[in-house]
């Protein structure tokens, strides 16, 4: 019965503090940082086929003969050099963006964690607030029932004191009887 109540307490207040819990949403982090952990990626592939284009166009060669490059050849393997470099550029950019996300759903967590550890030791403390409260309340119990055994003892020996004293006065008033009858 004590273990009903305790966790019926419990799951009273967790119910009351759930809708703060469910104001912070996980999901909209988790999503955000896999949106972002596959913008990295795209980016990732998006330098990989240039860099695969680059070396196509440094064995490219147009010039005399097809033994040379041309001036044309190393200006699209410089083009495509600038845009490796845009591209390595904005994997920086959006590294740094995952990984103020990753601290920052990690920070949330700890945070979470704190919450969750203080909402903890906060029931802790009023579950043993309530089981002291509760053995008082016992020993309480106890110490009215030994009073009142303690008073239905009392009754009991008035009650039998009463009835060796009507005993008496009846024995007495039986006595006293007999004598009048034998002196008459």
């Amino acid at each position: 019965m004590k273990n009903f109540f305790l966790i019926f307490f419990i799951s009273v207040i967790y119910l009351v503090n759930s809708p703060t819990l469910l104001a912070q949403s996980p999901l909209d982090t988790t999503s955000s940082f896999e949106d972002q952990r596959q913008r990295v990626n795209q980016l990732l592939n998006e330098r990989n086929r240039k860099f695969g284009e680059y070396d196509a166009s440094l064995q490219q060669k147009t010039g005399i003969f097809g033994l040379f490059k041309s001036k044309n050849d190393m200006q699209k393997s410089i083009d495509i050099l600038k845009q490796i470099v845009l591209t390595d550029n904005n994997i920086f950019v959006e590294t740094r963006r995952l990984l103020e996300l990753k601290d920052s759903e990690r920070e949330r967590f700890e945070q979470l964690a704190a919450s969750y550890d203080n909402q903890v030791t906060a029931y802790m403390k009023t579950i043993s607030k309530l089981q002291a409260h509760n053995e008082a309340l016992q020993q309480k119990i106890n110490t009215l029932e030994q009073e009142d055994h303690q008073d239905s003892t009392y009754i009991y020996l008035f009650i039998l004191f009463t009835i060796a004293l009507l005993i008496g006065i009846i024995y007495l008033y039986w006595l006293l009887k007999l004598k009048n009858v034998t002196k008459v």
